[in-house]
């Protein structure tokens, strides 16, 4: 190791140990020293120059202190054995360790690139290749390099390598570890020619990223010009020269290489026990070299320790930046329904206890927004063995990928154990969930009985007694909406596989099959706006008032038009059967909205008036429930009839019905309780802003609507005596001010990674983007095409309207294909206007494909980069069945 350095010790040890390294030499270090010597009385003393100076003048007097006599004779003797007289070799330096121990490629410091290395060097040039290398231990960036760590550059010692040249075609530098983290990811660089085009970057490069748990590939490949290849004739250096046609638009590996090199690296990091950055290149015939490896810079053994979070599921149903009052409500309610779900699904509660800490933090709030702790959220479910059969499913629709997934699995055998269990759990969910439904609608109509008296007549005390007693029954009811969940999942896996086999059909024919059956909720909801548009629609003026109101200005339906309409619909000026008819749906539908989980954004129930924008669409469209019915019983047998057609055999045809009935039953459940889950955040919300009605009045909050920046805990806790300080005006003015800094930012990543162990806030300036991008396959992309899981079968061409904000009238997505990035229940007008819709994130089960079914209208979700992809106003085609999403043109429509 004095010797030779770091550098060459690692590549003997590779060597020695099978590794794929090019044959090689070494000159020690004793010959620098000798060559150092001979210069020496030369050279000023060091104390009488500056450093520097000194290091100048060592530097050009060794680059001409040429190897000669028996030393020169032994160098070219061992060219000849290990090279080969007309071979061509590497020559490179490699400071060794002093007596500190530091040196080049060490496992502290690699400060690679100090050194100077010649490549494509013949025996006629290797002495004068060895004084160079001499030369550049005294070279201008090695010598501030050792200054700044505190070493004194004019004791520095080099040896020299002499490696046989390998004639590679493509090159690579790989990494086992993420440099920017320590997280374990395998990255290569890759380029066409020599490896000096990738560490130089004057290559273009390919960038693969190879999973190290599933070994899943992904590439990021560019257009290829420019490559590093040997000298030209008469040239001593390496040339840069164009990439051949052929090979500028391929991956310069596959995947098959990529792996391979990987898995090099990996056993290097094995053998050293430490992360590595290696280099190595692929010659003509596929065999792959190692030239060099060297512990990754900046990186500690096993990699820092890291936090993953995502909002790809949440952000559904809390969309931007909440305030603190939504955020505390949001984080209560997974916290009590994730613990009812895993008591539900047979968690021993000694587990829960030992995972009881990671419940209340499982929901984080990181700049504003919703956010699930996945590692957390990993943790718990997998205290279910049967959540491994669904898990792929599941993180799907969470955004999981890469790094972000769980490494621990539970054995198959104690999978296959736990499933009587569930089967037992299961055979109790149809009652334990239609005792919810019966709880809940009891309760609804008790709160909303026109003979009952008002919340708003409630004493701060009623409401809150009102608010306890309901959220403690959700702490014992409300697991049974997840287990629908994972049951839901686990017959949609098996029907899907099924579907597959014995009918060759893929998830395309699924959606069809997925209708019809007895209406759910949110369906209900749907077509009881339709049926109240029906009857505006017979009436004449109503439907001329309410066209004028819902109109086509750019700035959407005029407010004061659409109050002035409800107003009249009322007060029975339009006839009290239609009075009665708006009355009965506001009180039954009236949470239902855009954003309707969160708790700073109102819903008809406080603004009614909206449910005239609610309409509007549908008496322009002269939308029916007939029609709308009608719609969903074609899609049901066309997919029926594909089904016949596709399975011929009765018997096994018969088990898929019985399945499809199953996964129906899951799916309308699914809706009809997250239609609940509707109704139970407006009451939250109703009581919440009364409450703040009251603060308001006790002059504790300026306005009462202050009360969406304090936490639900503060609320309560002003009337219990239980609020630390009382100071909530201020607190609430801290918040909104930073609930308006937050909106105007750029948000952060859906996916995101951040470092361990420190205050979150703290740490959050360093997050980067975790997993594996949302990116499009390279033919698809540049065809303009976008591909995603097809929801609702049907094709449809049309304009673009690409809604970042659900704040717009119906009437703006009329005829035109709604581009989103996620949506919820609230965007139910938008969703019925459009002629289609294309959204980023969401699975099968997911609201945006469940509604696009019940509507009939095309739908694609999980369409990665479409809100960036398609312009606003571009002609597409989405095809529904086959998940794709076709850009026409660009260019805006008049």
């Amino acid at each position: 190791m004095g010797e030779i350095g770091h550098k060459f010790t690692r590549l003997e040890t590779l060597h020695a140990a099978g590794f794929p390294v090019p044959d090689f030499f070494c000159l020690p270090a004793a010959e620098f020293d000798r060559a150092l010597g001979g210069v020496k009385d030369a050279l000023p003393p060091v104390p009488s120059v500056p450093v520097q100076s000194w290091c100048a003048s060592a530097a050009s007097a060794l680059s001409k202190a040429v190897p000669a006599g028996e030393g020169a004779a032994g160098l070219l003797d061992a060219f000849d054995e290990r090279i080969g007289a007309r071979g061509m070799a590497a020559v490179r330096a490699c400071v060794v360790p002093g007596e500190d121990g530091v040196g080049e490629d060490s496992d502290d410091d690699p400060f690679a690139g100090m050194s100077d290395s010649f490549l494509y060097v013949r025996r006629e040039g290797l002495l004068e290749a060895v004084a160079r290398c001499w030369a550049s231990a005294f070279k201008p960036e090695a010598v501030r390099y050792r200054i700044l760590k505190g070493v004194d550059p004019a004791s520095v010692r080099v040896a020299v390598g002499i490696q046989r040249m390998v004639p590679g075609t493509r090159s690579f530098v790989a990494f086992t570890r993420d440099p920017r983290d320590g997280t374990r990811h395998h990255i290569i660089a890759a380029a066409h020619g020599i490896g000096e085009g990738v560490v130089q970057e004057k290559a273009d490069i390919d960038h693969f990223f190879v999973d190290p748990k599933t070994g899943t590939v992904r590439a990021e490949v560019v257009a290829k010009r420019l490559m590093v290849g040997p000298p030209a004739d008469g040239a001593t250096d390496p040339e840069v020269t164009e990439v051949p046609e052929p090979l500028r638009d391929v991956p310069v590996l596959t995947e098959d290489q990529a792996r391979e090199v990987a898995d090099l690296a990996a056993r290097v990091e094995e053998r050293f026990g430490r992360p590595q950055d290696i280099e190595g290149t692929f010659t003509p015939d596929g065999t792959v070299h190692l030239v060099q490896a060297r512990p990754l810079a900046g990186t500690a053994p096993g990699g820092g320790s890291r936090v993953h979070w995502g909002n790809h599921n949440i952000t559904e149903s809390f969309p931007g930046v909440s305030g603190a009052l939504t955020y505390s409500q949001a984080r209560m309610f997974y916290e009590l329904a994730f613990t009812d779900l895993y008591r539900r699904m047979g968690v021993p509660a000694r587990r829960l206890r030992a995972n009881a800490h990671r419940l209340p933090r499982m929901v984080g709030y990181l700049d504003g927004r919703v956010y699930y702790r996945l590692d957390d959220w990993q943790e718990l479910h997998g205290q279910l063995p049967v959540f491994d059969l669904i898990r792929s499913g599941w993180e799907e629709g969470m955004g999981i990928t890469g790094e972000v997934r769980a490494a621990r699995r539970w054995p198959p055998a104690r999978v296959a154990a736990a499933l009587p269990v569930i089967a037992w759990h299961a055979a109790g969910h149809r009652r334990a969930t239609a005792r919810l439904l019966r709880w809940w609608d009891g309760l609804a109509a008790e709160i909303h009985d026109p003979a009952a008296r008002p919340l708003a007549e409630r004493s701060p005390d009623e409401l809150i007694a009102l608010y306890r007693r309901v959220w403690a029954e959700v702490a014992r009811r409300w697991g049974v909406t997840l287990a629908n969940g994972v049951y839901g999942l686990l017959v949609m896996r098996a029907g899907t596989a099924l579907l597959r086999r014995w009918a060759g059909a893929g998830p395309e024919l699924l959606p069809g099959l997925l209708c019809g059956g007895r209406e759910n909720r949110s369906l209900a909801a749907a077509r009881a706006a339709i049926d109240l548009a029906e009857r505006a629609a017979g009436i004449p003026d109503l439907k001329a008032a309410l066209l004028a109101a819902g109109g086509e200005r750019e700035d959407g339906a005029d407010e004061e038009r659409l109050r002035a309409v409800w107003s009249d619909i009322a007060a029975g000026r339009h006839g009290s059967s239609m009075a009665a008819a708006a009355r009965a749906y506001l009180r039954r539908y009236g949470d239902r909205a855009m954003h309707d989980l969160k708790l700073d954004e109102p819903t008809p129930r406080q603004r009614p008036w909206t449910v005239a924008a609610t309409i509007a669409p549908f008496v322009r469209q002269g939308t029916t429930v007939a029609g709308n019915r009608a719609g969903e019983a074609r899609a049901a047998a066309d997919a029926r009839r594909r089904l016949r057609a596709a399975c011929r055999n009765p018997v096994r045809r018969s088990v898929l019905t019985v399945l499809l009935a199953m996964m129906r039953w899951f799916v309308r459940t699914r809706e009809d309780t997250r239609f609940l889950r509707t109704q139970l955040f407006g009451l939250s919300r109703e009581v919440m802003w009364r409450l703040g009605e009251h603060l308001a009045e006790a002059g504790m909050l300026d306005d009462p609507m202050d009360v969406h920046d304090l936490t639900v805990e503060e609320v309560t806790g002003a009337f219990d005596g239980t609020l630390p300080g009382s100071d909530l005006r201020g607190l609430a003015a801290v918040r909104r001010a930073e609930r308006d800094r937050r909106c105007a930012a750029p948000p952060p990543p859906a996916l995101l990674s951040m470092p361990a162990g420190r205050p979150v806030a703290a740490a959050l300036p360093q997050a980067r983007p975790a997993g594996a991008p949302e990116r499009h396959e390279g033919a698809d992309a540049a065809q303009g095409v976008l591909r995603g899981l097809g929801s609702s079968g049907g094709t449809v061409r049309g304009r673009a309207k690409v809604v970042l904000d659900p704040g717009i009238a119906p009437a703006d997505c009329t005829g035109r294909i709604l581009v989103a990035r996620e949506t919820d229940p609230g965007w139910l007008p938008l969703m019925i206007a459009a002629s289609g819709l294309v959204v980023e994130r969401g699975t099968l089960l997911s609201h945006t494909a469940v509604t696009g079914r019940l509507l009939g209208v095309p739908t694609a979700v999980a369409v990665g980069g479409a809100v960036g992809r398609i312009p606003d106003g571009a002609w597409i085609e989405l095809d529904g069945r086959a998940g794709t999403v076709r850009v026409l043109d660009e260019r805006p429509a008049r």
